[in-house]
């Protein structure tokens, strides 16, 4: 995956909770948490899990995951 977002933290997935529409998505990155809400659909397009390794994406206003 290529982005072109500098502040990218490599993590695994340790919590999703779920929501009606949206999930708060916690991941260990090393040293600290990071939290971040996302949309179900998202959750369920990215099949993401407890878990799972993905990237934190850091913009100037959002943190964004991918996998």
């Amino acid at each position: 995956m290529k982005l072109s977002a500098r502040n990218q933290l490599p993590g695994r997935v340790v919590e999703i909770k779920e929501g009606a529409v949206e999930a708060l998505v916690r991941i260990d990155i090393g040293s600290m948490t990071v939290s971040s809400v996302i949309t179900m659909d998202a959750v369920a397009d990215m099949g993401l899990a407890v878990g799972d390794e993905v990237v934190a994406i850091v913009k100037a206003d959002h943190v964004m995951i991918g996998k």
